[in-house]
């Protein structure tokens, strides 16, 4: 009767410890495995870092809950969601119709212009004209590439894909290329490297065309179609982090960032 006693108590413990004790759960967050900076890099202890790791971070205290990251091949990251490898995509993923037609997203979490870079030449000049007969490299499944697709490919430019960005800036660098066209924020971390202010120089900041099946909707967290619950605790969480000012506290640790990103708004 004692060891029973001993058994209902400990039993009873446990349920209140999990009643009192604050929901945890583990969410794998999905972030591509090439390095982009400054929003997703590893320091040289492995660790992952960058104004989305920051986010991140401060997304899943929001909710309190206890956050992964999984590294995952950009060409891969969409299946790797589908099939639970992970629960979110949460590496500056544009919000497409296209890509509507297979997961969901949050809402955007932020927003940055296009921009072309090339070799330090002085010429300006990116007129889709004046780039004819020239090579622009791209990532793949991209909204640069999708731009370039539409709008300098029926002009002559050569575009040439590649798998990771630091591909495409290194190719530039190693006068493979004559222009890259990425995320502005993206190269204009890269331009400040040893490589990139040695090779190259900005040469436009571009105006996303009006036509959301190139650049969506800014970039959002990709979520399951299934995973309601999940997509709506992180717009909540974004929304709080918003009307708290912690976006701008982020960004503030990033200075090249500030006053160049569309962040959400506190309501």
């Amino acid at each position: 009767m004692k060891f029973t006693r001993r058994l209902l108590f400990a039993a009873a413990a446990t349920v209140l410890m999990a009643v009192q004790a604050p929901a945890m759960a583990d969410i794998k967050f999905g972030i591509a495995a090439e390095p982009y900076p400054p929003f997703t890099s590893k320091d040289a202890s492995g660790t992952w870092v960058g104004w989305e790791v920051d986010l991140m971070n401060a997304v899943c205290a929001q909710m309190n809950e206890k956050c992964e990251i999984v590294d995952v091949a950009w060409d891969g990251i969409i299946p790797a969601l589908t099939a639970s490898q992970i629960d979110v995509i949460w590496s500056s993923m544009l919000i497409t119709e296209e890509r509507k037609k297979t997961i969901d997203f949050t809402q955007m979490y932020y927003d940055t212009p296009p921009a072309i870079i090339g070799p330090k030449n002085g010429d300006l000049d990116v007129a889709a004209e004046k780039m004819k007969g020239k090579t622009l490299g791209v990532q793949v499944s991209t909204g640069h590439e999708r731009y370039a697709q539409k709008f300098l490919l029926p002009a002559g430019v050569e575009i040439k894909t590649y798998a990771t960005q630091d591909e495409v800036n290194n190719d530039l660098a190693a006068g493979r290329l004559d222009y890259v066209l990425a995320n502005s924020s993206a190269l204009f971390d890269y331009l400040k490297t040893t490589q990139g202010a040695d090779c190259c120089e900005l040469k436009a900041i571009l105006e996303k065309p009006d036509d959301p099946g190139i650049y969506g909707e800014g970039v959002g967290g990709g979520v399951r179609k299934e995973d309601s619950a999940l997509k709506e605790k992180l717009n909540a969480a974004i929304a709080a982090l918003a009307k708290a000012g912690k976006f701008e506290e982020i960004t503030a640790k990033y200075p090249d960032l500030v006053g160049k990103m569309t962040l959400p708004k506190g309501m």
